[in-house]
């Protein structure tokens, strides 16, 4: 039966509080003008999407302006509490040399000089990439979460710092996205509920080399990659309910002359159809939607404020996937690891609220409580006036450990692999 006709969606309520903290507690803005002064700004936009039994027969409620809004009275409506939340991404352009090709994201972009603040850079930059206008009056501005100095070379150059501005869409339906070619390859519309279900919880491999040597030949970034192996990042694979994809861009679909091609077909490709077939496979190989990285620690700082209050189990320390390094790794950050999450004050409790059929607590086996069981409340006030953001805090210092525990693991097998040489060397010559 379905999950929702028995009686309201208790994620409702949850997203209803979240929402309210965010917009009572905003953070602050932070300066980190003497690292970098490039600054950028992303949107977390969030939608009720009606159940099929609950669809509104009309839309009655008006949103008037932000300080007149109601969240609770908004929360209250039937259709609302009987809805599915939904947050929308886009898969950025796939462009060469550009470090976030590909990516899936949120609808945002960097600060230009003529931009008032970083709030009308997520404002702006949504409507030039989706043609979603968050100053129309069914868009309500919640708040702020953490800023974010991002980092690249495992946490060694600051390239920019990240507002994320969470926004609501009240209405149940939308005005017609515009995907900007050349940018935004496709949008999203994901529910939250399977972002935080743990069925969906996956990994993203990134080659190491390119993360670690900036400089050097292909010789050695293969060498590299073969003694660390790849650098593993948990991910969710994100089931959309409704995808739009930008149609007008050559990555959607090259543009074909189909009279030309049809006179150039070879006799044999006639017979078998082989130009069909393939371009038929190429359509239907499709790569998953991954959420992972710096857009997946802006949405633990959000569902962190939601019960059963363990989303940071949707995020796991990055390592490498080769074993030995991986045990090398873990010997040498054990203590941080511990003392990172101590600083959270976070008790994972194996009795933590269940928010539907499957998205469950999951117990950590590495509990951690300090001076007991913390108010709920107070972990909340804490996470929202802590500038630094959740997974911000428990990489402190992580990535200097990362970095020294390849190198330990990487002149351990070079000194094996001289050893085992030496040993061959010296049997050979007693022979």
């Amino acid at each position: 039966m379905d999950a929702f006709s028995n009686g309201p969606n208790s994620l409702i309520k949850y997203l209803s509080e979240a929402l309210q903290v965010i917009s009572q507690y905003p953070c602050q803005f932070v300066d980190n003008s003497e690292r970098t002064t490039r600054r950028a700004s992303v949107a977390l936009i969030i939608r009720i999407r009606p159940h099929f039994n609950h669809w509104p027969a009309e839309e009655s409620f008006k949103t008037g302006n932000e300080e007149s809004f109601d969240l609770q009275r908004y929360f209250a409506m039937p259709w609302v509490q009987y809805g599915d939340p939904e947050v929308i991404f886009i898969k950025r352009a796939a462009r060469e040399g550009d470090r976030w090709t590909s990516h899936v994201a949120l609808p945002g972009g960097k600060r230009d000089p003529e931009d008032n603040d970083d709030k009308s850079v997520a404002i702006r930059e949504t409507a030039e990439e989706i043609g979603l206008d968050l100053t129309s009056p069914d868009s309500i501005y919640i708040g702020k979460l953490p800023e974010r100095l991002i980092l690249t070379a495992l946490g060694t150059v600051p390239i920019l710092t990240l507002c994320p501005f969470v926004f609501l869409w009240t209405k149940t339906v939308l005005p017609p996205l515009k995907l900007q070619p050349g940018e935004v390859a496709s949008a999203h519309w994901v529910p939250i509920r399977i972002m935080l279900s743990p069925s969906s919880r996956t990994v993203k491999y990134i080659n190491s080399s390119d993360r670690i040597m900036k400089r050097g030949g292909p010789v050695s970034k293969l060498v590299l990659q073969s003694i660390l192996g790849s650098i593993e990042f948990s991910a969710i694979t994100l089931l959309p309910s409704e995808s739009i994809h930008c149609s007008s861009s050559e990555e959607f679909f090259p543009r074909e002359d189909l009279i030309q091609l049809q006179s150039k077909k070879s006799y044999f490709d006639r017979i078998f159809n082989w130009n069909t077939t393939g371009k038929r496979n190429q359509l239907i190989k499709t790569d998953p939607l991954l959420l992972w990285g710096l857009t997946l620690g802006i949405l633990v700082d959000f569902f962190h404020l939601m019960p059963p209050y363990n989303a940071i189990e949707l995020w796991s320390y990055p390592t490498f996937t080769n074993y030995d390094v991986r045990l090398v790794i873990n010997i040498l950050t054990r203590s941080l690891r511990r003392r990172n999450r101590d600083s959270l004050k976070i008790d994972f409790s194996t009795s933590l609220t269940v928010i539907d059929n499957e998205t469950n607590a999951v117990p950590n086996k590495n509990s951690v409580s300090v001076g007991g069981l913390v108010c709920m409340a107070e972990i909340i006030q804490k996470s929202r006036f802590n500038q630094s953001h959740i997974v911000g805090t428990l990489l402190d210092g992580y990535y200097d450990m990362l970095r020294r525990g390849a190198i330990i693991a990487a002149s351990l097998r070079v000194a094996g692999v001289i050893s085992l040489a030496y040993i061959i060397f010296k049997g050979y010559k007693r022979v």
